[in-house]
């Protein structure tokens, strides 16, 4: 039997890898790689990775290295992710949910800067929204709130009155910070008590609501 709940916003705040992208393959390649120059397991390496941009994961993996080191290696490591888009496809209904959303308040913030957003997006065939949070935007990575707080500001939409989609444990967790109810996609993010929980975007469908509401309807079957 399918079960079928609807949740109200005002606006909804995308994130993009593992919740839009999937770019698990690329991720891989490139952390594994560092976490081999620096004689670290990429087990461990790949537990932290996720959500966050990639001076803060570093700062957890090293924590005795100086940060000014860790933005210099994080430059190095977001150019090879951005040559790197073999296998970078879209999440299930990704194409379909975009699009679903034109003409209604919606934002992308990713801890990916500009060039590797884009490169990423485009790799899966996804258009980027108009609003987009990016690496440069903030000055603090997931899980701090930075980010979202900034998405509901420029859309001009009070942060409770949002929707934020994400997959990972960082991101989750800025989201909540941020005093916004999450709707968590994949499996990563079923460990961290998401308010909804779905496989992919194929069990989300929205439509306009009165007063400007957006109404997301979520198959949780």
């Amino acid at each position: 039997m399918t079960a079928t709940s609807v949740l109200t916003a005002r606006a909804l705040l995308l994130d993009m890898d593992g919740t839009l992208v999937n770019s698990d393959a690329s991720v891989e390649r490139v952390w594994r790689r560092w976490a081999g120059r620096h004689g670290l397991d990429g087990d461990e390496v790949m537990k932290v990775v996720h959500g966050r941009q990639g001076y803060a994961s570093m700062a957890l993996l090293l924590p005795d290295r100086p940060m000014e080191q860790n933005h210099a290696d994080n430059a190095r490591l977001l150019a090879e992710e951005t040559a790197d888009t073999e296998g970078v496809v879209a999440i299930p209904g990704a194409p379909e949910f975009l699009a679903s959303l034109r003409g209604l308040p919606h934002a992308l913030v990713t801890s990916a800067d500009v060039a590797l957003s884009t490169a990423r997006m485009a790799a899966a065939g996804l258009g980027l929204p108009d609003v987009r949070i990016t690496a440069e935007s903030v000055g603090a990575s997931k899980p701090d709130p930075e980010g979202f707080l900034k998405g509901a500001a420029e859309l001009g939409v009070d942060p409770a009155d949002c929707i934020a989609f994400e997959d990972s444990g960082a991101g989750i967790t800025a989201a909540r910070a941020a005093g916004m109810r999450v709707v968590g996609i994949g499996p990563r993010a079923g460990a961290h008590q998401p308010d909804v929980l779905v496989p992919d975007l194929t069990r989300l469908r929205v439509e306009a609501g009165p007063d400007g509401t957006i109404l997301l309807h979520v198959r949780t079957d």
